[in-house]
């Protein structure tokens, strides 16, 4: 398999460029194997752009870039020729695109999409809120929340609740055990706010076994065995019931799926 080495160049964090390469280098190597991906972010002159070029030159590397600026679009797409150096504008053609169809110069101002404005403040807020929430940290919490996860351990509570924090929803989630009863402020939750994980107790099992051995313990333990995995699946469809709140299975789904469904169920209810 051949190495592949992909530069991603921007005039900001280089965050567009990174996640377009990923979304397509996984159609290739799901794995990302034998591919190397480099960020160089805050690119805003022709010396950097030359030093860049030059090395992606050497190593066989592939350059995609995101810049905003008309001339260092230009400057990059020329130089890259001029050395053949493969090359690809992410940006230019779109910016081309709206600007004939809006009939309006763009700004060419980097980090636009990054700037501290009222959103930003907001994404922030949300993720510190699914940090102290987390887990069943505080129940006052649940009811604050714009939307409450319950599951049994390793659901992927706790990453769905920062992704959806990153699309600025509150987020609060907690653990279900048999042993252990459900915050009472958790019946108190509207429950088209509440969503439920579950997960196979194939797939489970699996899961918690990993978990086991990256902490350095016996993978046969209780806590992963199917016998136990049976019992909270159903301790957990009890709660769920009583709750009357919708749930997915997560079995298959990877965290950004999970959290369309939430969100596209949310839209819904607006």
């Amino acid at each position: 398999m051949k190495k592949l080495q992909i530069y991603v160049v921007s005039d900001s964090v280089g965050e567009t460029g990174e996640q377009v390469v990923k979304a397509v280098v996984s159609q290739f190597r799901p794995n990302f194997e034998n591919t190397i991906i480099r960020k160089f972010p805050h690119i805003n002159n022709k010396d950097h752009v030359e030093n860049i070029v030059e090395i992606a030159k050497v190593q066989d590397a592939v350059i995609i870039y995101t810049l905003v600026e008309n001339v260092m679009r230009k400057f990059m797409a020329e130089l890259c020729n001029q050395q053949n150096v493969i090359s690809f504008d992410l940006l230019g053609p779109l910016i081309s695109m709206f600007e004939k169809e809006t009939q309006q110069k763009p700004l060419e101002a980097p980090g636009l999409v990054h700037k501290l404005d009222d959103d930003y403040f907001k994404k922030i807020e949300a993720v510190e809120f699914a940090v102290k929430y987390d887990d069943g940290r505080d129940p006052r919490g649940l009811l604050l929340a714009d939307v409450v996860l319950v599951g049994v351990s390793r659901t992927s509570k706790t990453p769905l609740s920062q992704y959806l924090a990153h699309k600025r929803i509150k987020v609060a989630n907690v653990p279900l055990v048999p042993e252990i009863d459900p915050p009472e402020e958790l019946f108190l939750v509207d429950p088209k706010k509440c969503f439920g994980l579950v997960i196979s107790p194939e797939k489970l099992n699996i899961i918690r076994r990993e978990r086991l051995k990256a902490l350095g313990l016996n993978d046969d333990a209780n806590y992963a065995k199917h016998s136990r995995i049976e019992e909270e699946i159903t301790h957990f469809y009890k709660v769920v019931e009583k709750l009357g709140c919708d749930v997915i299975d997560v079995t298959n789904k990877a965290v950004e799926e999970t959290a369309n469904v939430i969100i596209h169920k949310i839209e819904q209810e607006k």
